[in-house]
């Protein structure tokens, strides 16, 4: 199992972040994730990152599928790789209706299949085949008398980047599943892992081209060796009331679906309900505390030490972990002591 750092997208003292992360690369972790929601994007905190450390790879948690060119994303992608020496992995994810048509202005239709096509553009435009393109939603080059096909003018690192696409609905896990080099799941419960994406899995693996390799399964989870205190797990309780309540309308909400799916009907419906009506402190009491359990990464050693079993027995390759310690040294010995738990397994 991989050990990563998942970044938060508060913004909040990037330097000092950053500070951080560079000790976690000495404590043992081999990755670091930045995401993008609709703060500030990812590609620039990580050229700054790929600057800053050493070893460990660099991934976007996830860059938005529809806000760049999927050409843009390619070019994107490959000068991340060039500038932290082929460290890069390019995380994907179509994000929600929410943001993409309230934030970005740009209509969300069909996320499989864009992402699909996103996917080979890119794949082909890093073997710097002269891009002529022509699917369903993407033509390249467009048809008239400018166009002409091109390629990248400069050779990248990798003619392969590693390519993560975030799913939680079936049909985008088994796409996960079928295209992609790894696939990050969101608020995992890995003993409903089988029973709700073990179909979807099954389904996009034996239409999966051998050349790709296992698929790597990562995993974002709070993470501390403590007494999992209904204090710490705090900002973990309340993230949850914010993606089960608020990323996304009643209705379109894919966080909100997966835990209807993984058992909380009910509390599911309640929960946005809350937290659409301005109640958000009710809405994250309602949150199940077995929920919260599941979905993070927090005990002494012997408990965390079960827990990381668990996610193995899930098929997670790879954990992507926010560490909750109080302190940056509390931190720093946290993930230290998690490398030497996963090296134990």
């Amino acid at each position: 199992m991989r050990l990563g750092i998942q970044l938060g997208y508060s913004g909040e003292g990037f330097a000092a972040a950053v500070d951080e992360v560079v000790e976690f690369e000495e404590a043992g972790a081999e990755l670091v994730v930045v995401p993008e929601a609709y703060s500030f994007d990812a590609v620039s905190q990580l050229g700054f990152l790929a600057a800053r450390t050493r070893r460990m790879g660099l991934a976007s948690g996830v860059m938005q599928t529809y806000t760049r060119t999927p050409t843009l994303t390619a070019m994107t992608a490959a000068g991340l790789d060039y500038v932290s020496g082929g460290r890069f992995s390019l995380g994907l994810g179509a994000s929600g209706p929410q943001v993409i048509e309230g934030f970005h202005g740009v209509r969300y239709d069909a996320p499989i299949g864009r992402t699909r096509e996103i996917v080979e553009i890119c794949r082909r435009a890093w073997r710097r085949e002269a891009l002529i393109f022509s699917g369903e939603h993407y033509r390249i080059p467009l048809p008239g008398d400018y166009g002409k096909p091109l390629k990248l003018i400069n050779r990248p690192v990798r003619e392969r980047i590693p390519i993560l696409l975030a799913a939680m609905g079936p049909r985008n896990v088994a796409l996960a599943a079928e295209i992609a080099d790894g696939w990050q799941a969101l608020f995992l419960d890995p003993g409903a892992a089988e029973r709700v994406f073990g179909e979807a899995l099954s389904d996009g693996r034996a239409r999966r081209d051998p050349a790709l390799g296992p698929l790597d399964v990562s995993v974002p989870v709070p993470f501390a060796l403590s007494e999992p205190t209904p204090a710490l797990l705090a900002r973990h309780r309340a993230q949850l009331a914010l993606y089960l309540g608020g990323m996304g309308a009643r209705g379109r909400n894919f966080s909100n679906d997966l835990v209807r799916r993984y058992g909380y009907p009910r509390e599911a419906e309640a929960i946005q309900d809350l937290y659409l009506t301005g109640r958000k402190a009710e809405a994250a009491a309602r949150v199940p505390d077995d929920l919260v359990a599941a979905t993070s990464l927090v005990g002494d050693r012997d408990g965390v030490r079960r827990k990381l079993g668990d996610l193995t027995a899930a098929g997670v390759t790879t954990v992507l972990v926010s560490p909750l310690a109080e302190t940056r040294a509390e931190r720093v010995k946290d993930v230290a002591g998690l490398r030497r738990l996963i090296d134990s397994l």
